[in-house]
C-alpha cells in the first residue's frame, strides 16, 4: 500500500532504540509469541519461552522518537522506518474505531520499537535473528528493519514489497490485541498441531492484519486525510505472497524436513492466506478462529 503524500504521520509513538547489551533470557523467557520467520526456519522451538516474561538483565536501551523525521506520508514512502511510523498511527487508528467489534473495555496502544541487532525488553533478551515479535510484558512489538530484506532472500524469497511489510507490523499488532483482550491468557500456547490454540492465535492475527489492509485506506489523519491509498491487487498478492512464505507445511519443506502437521505452531500457508483474506473480507469480527471446529481452520 501507498501512503498519502500529504497524509500526517506524526502523531506515532513508533521509536527507535539504542543498542542494548545482549542478555541471557531470564525469568519466564523470551515470550515472543508472534516468533515469526527466521527463528522457525531454523528450527528453534521458541513456544517454550512463551509466558508472562520476567526481569530482564542488563542494560536498558535509549530510545528516541522518530517523528520528527517521519511526519509525512511522503515520508513513509521513502524510508522503511517512516514506513513503520505511518503503520503504527494507521493500525492504531484502526483499533480505537473496531476494537469492540472483538472485545469489551478500553483499548490502548502498544509500544512499537525498532532496534538493530539486539535489544532487551520485558520478556528477555532479542535479537534480529528473532525476527519481528510482541512482548506482553511490556505490551511492545519489536522489529528490526533489517528483517524486511530477508523477505526477498531464500528460504522465503517473496517480494518483500511496502504491504508484506505493513502486513507484518498489522499481525504483531494483531497479537497486541490477543493480549490486552484476554484471548491471549485464556489460550493454551503450549500445544502444537493443527488445530492447536498456537495456531489459532497465528491465525487470527493474520485475520486481523486482513482486517486492517481492508480498512486502513478509511483511517485518517487529525486533519481528515487518509493515511493510505486503496491497496492494488498486486499490493494485496504481495502481503498473501508474505504469508504463505510463513506457513509451517512451507518452512518445514525449505529446512529440508518433511511436512509434519502434528508440529505446527503456526498454520499452513493455506490457512494464513485464507484467514488473512476471511479479516479483509468479513472484517475483525470474522476472526474468532476459536470458535470453529479444527477441520475449519
Amino acid at each position: 500500500m501507498t501512503f498519502n503524500p500529504d497524509s500526517d504521520i506524526s502523531g506515532s509513538n513508533v521509536r527507535k532504540r539504542g543498542r542494548g547489551t545482549a542478555i541471557g533470557v531470564g525469568g519466564g523467557g523470551l515470550a515472543v509469541v508472534a516468533v515469526f520467520l527466521i527463528a522457525q526456519f531454523t528450527g528453534i522451538d521458541l513456544s517454550g519461552f512463551i509466558g508472562g516474561g520476567g526481569e530482564a538483565g542488563g542494560s536498558a536501551p535509549s530510545s528516541t522518537s522518530l517523528s520528527e523525521q517521519c511526519k509525512t506520508g511522503e515520508d513513509a514512502n521513502e524510508s522503511v522506518e517512516c514506513l513503520m511510523v505511518g503503520a503504527g498511527s494507521s493500525i492504531d487508528d484502526f483499533w480505537i474505531d473496531n476494537y469492540s467489534t472483538v472485545a469489551s473495555g478500553e483499548y490502548r496502544k502498544p509500544g512499537f520499537d525498532l532496534f538493530e541487532s539486539s535489544t532487551t525488553t520485558a520478556c528477555g533478551a532479542a535479537s534480529s535473528s528473532t525476527g519481528p515479535f510482541y512482548c506482553p510484558g511490556d505490551e511492545t512489538i519489536f522489529v528490526d528493519t533489517s528483517f524486511f530484506a530477508q523477505l526477498r532472500q531464500p528460504p522465503f524469497d517473496t517480494t518483500g514489497g511496502p504491504l508484506a511489510q505493513l502486513y507484518i507490523a498489522a499481525h504483531e499488532w494483531g497479537h497486541h490485541i490477543q493480549a490486552i483482550s484476554g484471548i491471549m491468557e485464556s489460550a493454551d500456547r503450549t500445544g502444537t498441531g493443527p488445530d492447536s490454540d498456537s495456531v489459532r492465535i497465528e491465525l487470527q492475527a493474520d485475520c486481523f492484519a486482513g482486517a486492517w489492509v481492508a480498512g486502513a485506506s478509511e483511517t485518517e489523519d487529525e486533519n481528515g486525510v487518509t493515511y493510505l491509498e486503496r491497496p492494488t491487487a498486486a499490493q494485496i498478492a504481495d502481503a498473501l505472497d508474505a504469508a504463505a512464505a510463513v506457513g509451517d507445511d512451507r518452512i518445514q519443506a525449505g529446512s529440508g524436513q518433511g511436512v509434519n502437521s502434528e508440529a505446527w505452531t503456526h498454520g499452513s500457508s493455506e490457512q494464513r492466506q485464507r484467514w488473512f483474506n476471511a479479516g479483509r473480507e468479513g472484517g475483525p469480527g470474522a476472526c474468532d478462529t476459536f470458535a470453529v471446529d479444527g477441520s475449519q481452520l
